[in-house]
């Protein structure tokens, strides 16, 4: 209590052990005075630097001891949602001895910055996570799962594994012209950077058709680099493998030095993110647009022909959200589409809630199911269903396959999944989306 205008710290009183009898009962318990010290400090004294050391070491990794326990990151971290997490969480355990290093929790984090939005001490784990992992990954603590990928991005250029020669070969049934720059090296407005599973997954692939049909209906010249197209390596950065971001970062620089464009579109915000603000770190700056953002402006010279008379609700991506600031250009396009009726859930905009693949998570489902209640896309399809949507919204290439996977797992098959440009092309007539 304050006395002479100072705070006094209390006198404890405490007697070497009390009886307690129960009003009720009228039995009796001898208590020793330890039992409650209720003036006592009650924050841990007894625990090691060194974890704090190692991590602050590293660059990016100082803020991790910043945190000051407050807590407000862990009701928006989407990962303690389904398990035990969050940063002041990860600081305790670092606190108390746990080697971040040699722990699961290392590869739980999906760098969705949730955190970081409402952390008063900006402790970063977009920074902090990464940096650890760099070290884990240099001695070989990598996830068997997590490795394979790693492997394949090396080997092939992309983190599925496909023969880079097919980069190109879900142009055949797209139905337009797509014009590959290795065949035909004009210059060009648009390189649309399709990336990995735009180019290689099947669902993917139905996206990529349908966003080329579009350029050509609105008369964008754009072309791709089929077979030279590497992916940008973002994912695998956050997930420690900065080595092989930067070899990736040398063999597209040259690439695109071969060729002369004005802009790049990419549908992958990851990659956005790495053209964004990882490129013109290390020299490289580029004219870069995600593609709602190029539709955005030119949704009202789409020709539609249909209305689609669907609720739709949408999840907003954590890296051309949170990361990357843009909002509104996904929502712009589908409020344009006819017969569209938008309707948010609960956890949008800069609370979006996250599918679970960021950071490397893609990768990591068979690690974090056994650390989780539910996969964090199972949770987000469940909050969309709770809207009453006919349709699951999404404007990056991960998103559609883990939110398809995640309707059939929790009994809400009826929930359709599709990409923005699925819909504007179904409305423009091009047959069903799904």
């Amino acid at each position: 209590m304050p006395v002479a205008g100072r705070k006094q710290k209390p006198t404890a009183v405490e007697l070497e052990s009390a009886t307690v009898v129960s009003t009720i009962s009228g039995k009796e318990w001898e208590l020793p005075g330890a039992w409650n010290r209720m003036f006592e400090q009650r924050v841990i004294w007894d625990y090691t630097t060194e974890g704090f050391e190692k991590i602050g070491a590293l660059p990016g990794g100082e803020s991790l001891e910043w945190c000051y326990g407050c807590s407000k990151c862990v009701p928006v971290c989407p990962v303690d949602i389904v398990g035990e997490y969050g940063p002041r969480k990860i600081h305790r355990k670092v606190q108390m001895g746990v080697d971040l290093f040699r722990d699961d929790d290392l590869w739980m984090c999906t760098t969705c910055m949730n955190c970081l939005r409402v952390c008063p001490k900006e402790v970063d784990m977009i920074q902090i996570m990464p940096a650890v992992r760099e070290v884990a990954v240099g001695e070989g603590l990598v996830p068997s799962e997590l490795q394979d990928v790693f492997e394949k991005t090396f080997r092939y250029g992309n983190c599925l594994g496909e023969n880079p020669r097919r980069r190109a070969a879900w142009t055949r049934d797209a139905g337009v012209p797509v014009r590959v720059l290795a065949s035909d090296p004009a210059p060009v407005d648009v390189l649309f950077y399709v990336e990995d599973y735009w180019s290689h997954h099947p669902r993917g692939q139905q996206a990529a058709r349908a966003f080329a049909r579009i350029l050509t209906a609105l008369g964008v010249d754009f072309a791709i680099l089929g077979p030279e197209e590497k992916t940008l390596g973002d994912s695998q950065r956050l997930a420690g493998e900065k080595g092989l971001f930067e070899s990736l970062m040398d063999d597209v620089v040259a690439t695109l030095s071969r060729y002369r464009f004005n802009r790049i579109v990419t549908p992958d915000p990851h990659g956005f993110n790495a053209l964004v603000k990882e490129y013109p770190k290390r020299g490289h700056t580029y004219d870069v647009q995600h593609y709602t953002q190029l539709l955005a402006p030119l949704v009202a010279g789409i020709g539609w022909k249909r209305e689609l008379d669907v609720t739709v609700t949408f999840h907003d991506p954590c890296y051309l959200g949170r990361h990357n600031g843009e909002y509104d250009a996904p929502r712009a396009l589908l409020q344009a589409i006819p017969g569209v009726r938008l309707v948010e859930m609960g956890r949008c905009r800069e609370n979006g809630y996250c599918c679970g693949g960021g950071g490397g998570g893609m990768w990591l489902d068979g690690l974090t199911g056994t650390r989780t209640t539910e996969r964090l896309s199972e949770r987000r399809v469940r909050e969309a269903a709770e809207t009453g949507a006919d349709v699951l919204a999404v404007c990056c290439p991960y998103e559609v396959s883990r939110f398809e996977d995640a309707a059939k797992s929790t009994g809400n098959e009826h929930l359709r999944v599709l990409d923005i440009v699925e819909l504007i092309d179904e409305a423009m007539g091009n047959g069903a989306a799904a």
